[in-house]
């Protein structure tokens, strides 16, 4: 909104149209609604408004552009008009129809926007249209824009498109929770097709190349996501045009993913993407993830817009039912330990009259969507284990005085949680079991041998070591990843001596 004047509103009259001017005497700016700082039964008229596809923002920062207006109601539907007032911080919305206004306002009653990580106030108008000057010709501009990214035919999109890479350049910011290719292919493709994926860290810092398969739909996820969080107060994404323009893939595994190619090899050692996956994904890109989790139309909207968690929207709690256990080895411990590689383990319950099954509960659903993608058809003490989310909102503690064989353990100030410290660069290293274990905290008089004779009486066979220059950490390899997940129960905290705890998790390499 830089170099726009305040601007002078009105309503005519005996009609509830909105006239815009720009006029050398409109020092001051007055509006029918009436929300702005005025008394309590202004307000409340405001509220109890009527739907109309006019909406009415408040409490915008000053910094605030029209684009990142626009944004706030695109993922909703079309946006036709917009209306600015900078010295009240506030503006009108108009959406294409009532219907997308009544989505809006639904959504943002429940998730309150945010525009430069400030909150804005969202209602409907007393107005049911605009009808503004169009003597403001930035504002104008901005509109059209907007406009010709959602108007396929327009001549202003081809001029967007020719201006515009199709690849976008995405950096993750206060990266809370681990970002996947699945979260940002969800995000993304509510703009247009996915074809290409590409993450790696630079700078300490989580990025993405990721390519749509036009230009346009670059520009129209750019102005609706940049800036948005992926989940609540966290992983905030900052978005530009690459200078390349199309991205050359080689592998389909958790770093990169090509959509139109499944056929591709998974490379170092990492899981390839099931074909029929695949498939699934490049024919259509929100088939499999929105069977997978249905949203509601607000709900999905607002998934676009990056605002809400994209995993487990569909009701899902942080609770996850484990079964086909081994009931003569699994312990409460072993399970703490072993879901604790994925997110903060709260609470642990064997069923006391089905001990071949479990329920453990994550910190949140995110933690536990992360956890049963990783674990469920995992071998575990010669079992194949199953993981699914529970109808269960919590895991309940026995009464007192009732003695439930110790089957429930609560681990909610346990010392042990990988996850507690916000930030915590262990989100960055979190992979699926693998036959490679990383180790680190290991004291300096502890030796190749040492670890090798430590890691074989935990039942398994080491194919393969090698320190790390330091020689506080180093890789393991066990010959079969069931002997891996044996080996990080066992061995996860285990007391080298000296008050130094071993660290295990997973590891991406091989040795």
């Amino acid at each position: 909104m830089d170099g726009i004047s305040d601007v002078a509103v009105g309503v005519k009259r005996g009609s509830e149209e909105l006239s815009m001017y720009n006029s050398p005497n409109s020092g001051m700016s007055s509006i029918s609604d009436g929300a702005s700082n005025g008394s309590d039964s202004k307000k409340l008229r405001v509220e109890e408004a009527p739907p109309s596809r006019v909406i009415h923002i408040r409490k915008l920062p000053n910094e605030a552009s029209e684009a990142e207006v626009i944004a706030l109601g695109l993922p909703f539907g079309k946006v036709t008009n917009i209306l600015t007032l900078k010295g009240k911080n506030q503006a009108f919305l108009e959406m294409g129809t009532e219907e997308a206004a009544i989505t809006m306002v639904n959504y943002y009653t429940t998730v309150t926007p945010h525009i430069r990580n400030v909150p804005v106030f969202i209602q409907y108008s007393n107005h049911k249209e605009l009808k503004t000057d169009a003597s403001n010709q930035r504002t104008q501009a901005v509109l059209q824009a907007v406009s010709a990214v959602q108007s396929p035919s327009s001549d202003v999109q081809e001029i967007l498109a020719a201006a515009s890479s199709p690849v976008l350049r995405i950096i993750i910011d206060n990266m809370f929770y681990p970002v996947t290719l699945d979260v940002l292919q969800q995000i993304f493709s509510k703009f247009g097709t996915v074809m290409k994926i590409i993450t790696f860290t630079k700078n300490n810092q989580f990025q993405a190349l990721l390519q749509f398969s036009d230009p346009v739909n670059a520009q129209q996820a750019k102005l609706a996501l940049d800036g948005q969080n992926i989940y609540n107060s966290c992983c905030t994404l900052r978005i530009d045009f690459s200078k390349l323009v199309n991205l050359n893939v080689k592998y389909n595994n958790d770093k990169s993913r090509d959509y139109t190619r499944p056929e591709l090899p998974a490379g170092d050692g990492q899981p390839s993407l099931d074909p029929t996956v695949a498939a699934a994904f490049s024919k259509d890109s929100n088939s499999l993830l929105g069977a997978l989790n249905p949203l509601s139309a607000a709900a999905a909207a607002a998934a676009a817009a990056g605002r809400v968690a994209l995993a487990g929207q569909a009701g899902s709690s942080g609770v996850l039912l484990v079964s086909n256990l081994n009931e003569e080895m699994v312990t409460p411990q072993s399970l703490f330990t072993l879901f604790g590689v994925y997110g903060d383990v709260q609470r642990v319950k064997i069923l006391y009259n089905k001990k071949d099954s479990a329920l453990i509960q994550m910190s949140d659903s995110n933690q536990a969507q992360l956890a049963m993608s990783h674990l469920n058809g995992q071998k575990m003490y010669g079992k194949i284990i199953r993981v699914t989310l529970s109808k269960h909102q919590t895991v309940a503690l026995p009464r007192d005085g009732l003695d439930d064989q110790g089957l429930t353990k609560d681990y909610a100030n346990s010392p042990l949680h990988r996850f507690k410290k916000p930030g915590s660069k262990n989100f960055q290293n979190i992979f699926p079991p693998s036959a490679t274990l990383h180790l680190s905290n290991i004291p300096q008089d502890v030796t190749e041998d040492d670890l090798r004779l430590l890691f074989s009486n935990a039942g398994g066979t080491v194919k393969a070591f090698k320190f790390f220059q330091d020689r506080k950490m180093a890789l393991i390899q066990m010959s079969t990843v069931e002997e891996a997940i044996q080996a990080l129960i066992d061995l996860h905290n285990y007391n080298m001596g000296g008050n130094q705890h071993l660290r295990v998790s997973f590891s991406k390499s091989t040795i």
